[in-house]
């Protein structure tokens, strides 16, 4: 995995030295192992690596005819792709170099050929213009953000990169708070800062002499098949089965080490088991748990990676080492995602970066497999408990009415009405809450400790078998994911796919509420929150903050405070949660 950057400048100016300087340093922790840079009169790109395949071979940027190219990310039907050209064309055997002669050859529309997760920049370096295509992947697992101003256009693969380098605004747009807060991320294409842009998940766009001219859009579901007529059981497995492997198998192709958290659940089991079927011997899996006062699935996680002989590992989070580590942990959501699932991610990615370079995790299954139970309550009419979902946000209608249009940016979200229900309830998941949420944590956590996170279930090949499956494959009875536990249950019966869960859950609650004294005082005085709660308000929600309505909104205005101080006031990572609270801008 990797981190990239660079500049398009509008006619008669020059990319900055510095700013392409100030991107590549904090950029650094997503590559460690080397810096590349192209230049030309007025366009430049920059690469941070961390090298995953062809260690020594696979530097960036790439280089052809009049193309130049930088990338984050991993290519998987690579092979397929080199052998539409000349081996003499390559230069090395990376899996990112291939896409550099599909941009020279097919333009703008060439990531349709492109089998993986990625973000990228290819540039076209001509005398009279230059031409720069931004790429990302279609369930936008690797991310990119753009920013306007008054020369032309930079990119960056994070959005403090961007802000360090002086594009884009230190300030918080309204509307995003408040989404931030009810939904615990951000909607559509602005980001919190002013100025700041993502590239959607499966967009192009392209920039000619530093103007946007085109975009192109290629949606994760749009190349999923069209079943036709009636599909047994035992047909719609056989699909699953050959799908599973292929990605699996495609996941695990790295020439450093690699593992899986296995959080003991469906998603990551199946991948697990999966991986065994392909003859993976002693994959190295690592589960976290809480000391007190949680759920957990370690036994069952010990149990599954016992069976494959799996050299497992499990990880114990304290209180203290929470309180001690939550300024680093938000600090590295420079998006922001008020996920309280980043406490567990960040730490057991530290932990894991000791043995392993690449992780593979379950993250896209209840999405693609009809996994939540909010699914379900939206498949039902209202009489029977339906209700829609996002339709409720974790402060209710607490919040000044003023700033309760917080579902604006999911309300305009529309989908065909040629798909079933449960289709459109998946597709605005997958849209929004996968990409700005799910993927966003797993990213900026794991490459918060230079740690490359796969995610095999997300691969066009597992989206074509099981989209458009009828819902029954999807829903049975009381289960979500039935497909997928059916596959499970036949391939590892041990594993008990269809016992109830008991989930995973951080006791963030519980602790704020015992450091409630210590916390509220300076979480409800904070000016990021005028207009929003009073002070009473907010000090009542962290006294009551082991009840689980108040745990979650507790813990969205902390980690919102905390947020803010470091990346809006600029308050640096130094010490733990109180002392940067505290801490004097």
């Amino acid at each position: 995995m990797c981190g990239i950057a660079g500049i398009s400048c509008l006619p008669g100016f020059k990319p900055s030295e510095e700013a392409l300087e100030k991107m590549s340093q904090a950029l650094f922790h997503r590559g460690p192992d080397g810096g590349g840079r192209f230049d030309s009169s007025s366009a430049a790109l920059r690469h941070r690596r961390l090298s995953i395949v062809d260690i020594e071979g696979g530097a960036q940027p790439f280089l052809y005819q009049n193309g130049a190219l930088v990338a984050n990310g991993e290519i998987y039907n690579d092979p397929e792709i080199r052998e539409q050209f000349s081996d003499s064309s390559f230069s090395s055997h990376s899996d990112c170099e291939p896409p550099l002669h599909l941009m020279l050859k097919d333009g703008v529309g060439y990531t349709h050929a492109l089998r993986g997760m990625y973000a990228i920049a290819a540039l076209k370096d001509e005398k009279e213009q230059h031409e720069l295509l931004l790429s990302r992947d279609p369930f936008g697992i690797k991310p990119l953000y753009f920013a306007h101003y008054d020369e032309g256009i930079a990119f960056a693969s994070e959005a403090q990169a961007l802000l360090v380098a002086g594009f884009g605004q230190r300030e918080v747009r309204a509307q995003a708070r408040n989404e931030l807060l009810q939904l615990q991320f951000t909607v559509g294409q602005e980001t919190i800062f002013p100025g700041i842009r993502r590239l959607l998940p499966g967009e192009t766009i392209r920039i000619v002499n530093g103007k946007i001219v085109e975009n192109y859009r290629r949606k994760a579901t749009s190349e999923a098949k069209k079943f036709v007529g009636p599909m047994s059981d035992q047909q719609a497995l056989q699909e699953l089965d050959k799908a599973l492997l292929d990605s699996v198998h495609a996941h695990l192709r790295a020439d450093v080490p690699r593992g899986l958290f296995l959080s003991g659940g469906i998603d990551s089991s199946a991948i697990l088991v999966a991986g065994h079927k392909l003859g993976l011997t002693h994959p190295r899996t690592w589960t976290a748990r809480f000391d007190a006062g949680s759920n957990d699935e370690t036994e069952a996680a010990a149990a599954l990676a016992a069976s494959v002989g799996a050299e497992h590992h499990v990880f114990t989070i304290t209180e203290q080492m929470v309180w001690d580590n939550l300024p680093a942990i938000v600090a590295c959501m420079d998006d922001p995602v008020a996920d309280y699932a980043i406490i567990p991610t960040w730490l057991l990615a530290r932990e894991a970066r000791k043995a392993v370079t690449v992780i593979l995790s379950g993250e896209g299954g209840d999405e693609l497999f009809a996994g939540y139970g909010r699914y379900r309550r939206a498949l039902k009419p209202w009489w029977k408990g339906g209700r829609k979902t996002w339709k409720t946000g974790t402060f209710g209608a607490t919040f000044p009415k003023k700033e309760r249009q917080w579902r604006e940016g999911l309300a305009r979200k529309g989908f065909s009405q040629k798909t079933s229900r449960l289709n459109a309830v998946q597709a605005l998941d997958i849209e929004e809450w996968l990409p700005n949420d799910l993927l966003l944590k797993l990213d900026r956590c794991l490459m918060a400790h230079s740690l490359e996170g796969r995610t095999p279930l997300l691969d066009p090949v597992i989206a074509k078998a099981v989209w458009s499956l009828p819902d029954q494959f999807k829903i049975r009875g009381k289960y979500g994911k039935w497909l997928l536990r059916q596959w499970l249950a036949l391939n590892a019966p041990h594993s008990n796919p269809f016992a109830e869960k008991k989930g995973f859950t951080v006791p963030i609650g519980v602790w704020i509420e015992k450091k409630a004294a210590q916390l509220a005082p300076f979480v409800a005085r904070h000016p990021s929150l005028k207009g929003v709660m009073t002070e009473q308000d907010i000090t009542q929600v962290f006294e009551r903050a082991s009840q689980r309505r108040y745990g979650r909104q507790a813990w969205s205005l902390l980690f919102y405070v905390l947020w803010f101080r470091h990346h809006v006031e600029g308050v640096p990572v130094e010490g733990d949660t109180f002392d940067v609270l505290s801490c004097a801008v």
